[in-house]
């Protein structure tokens, strides 16, 4: 039996180095998401139950198409760092590296999509 401190067994383990880069990031993206989110709901509302050819018209003005391009921007980079660190939290192994890949790369392509759709309608 091994009477260890608490600060024995941590000895060496150390620290990622990343955690006051991804806080700062998450405290951003909520900042940003604090603004967009609302001015989204509001331009979004404002077309929603519209038809087709009313929505393009409407999407092709400046301020409704900036205003989605960034919600969807910074929406889907906070979703990226917010679960990267549930998959931290909760899974170990190889499964861990595989899931933080897989949901980057999920995370990454669903915001390109929405992007290239919002500036596809734009244009």
């Amino acid at each position: 039996m091994a009477f260890l401190t608490d600060r024995k067994r941590a000895e060496g383990l150390g620290s990622a180095k990343s955690g006051t880069e991804h806080h700062w990031h998450m405290i951003v993206t909520s900042v940003a998401l604090v603004g967009l989110v609302p001015l989204f709901l509001f331009t979004f509302g404002a077309i929603l139950g519209s038809s087709h050819e009313e929505v393009i018209a409407y999407y092709q003005r400046p301020f409704p198409a900036i205003v989605a391009i960034l919600t969807m921007g910074v929406g889907f980079l906070h979703f990226s760092k917010g679960v990267q660190t549930l998959i931290e939290d909760y899974v170990h192994g190889f499964a861990r590296k595989v899931l933080i890949i897989a949901m980057i790369c999920l995370s990454y392509s669903a915001a390109a999509v929405a992007i290239y759709a919002i500036v596809r309608i734009a244009l």
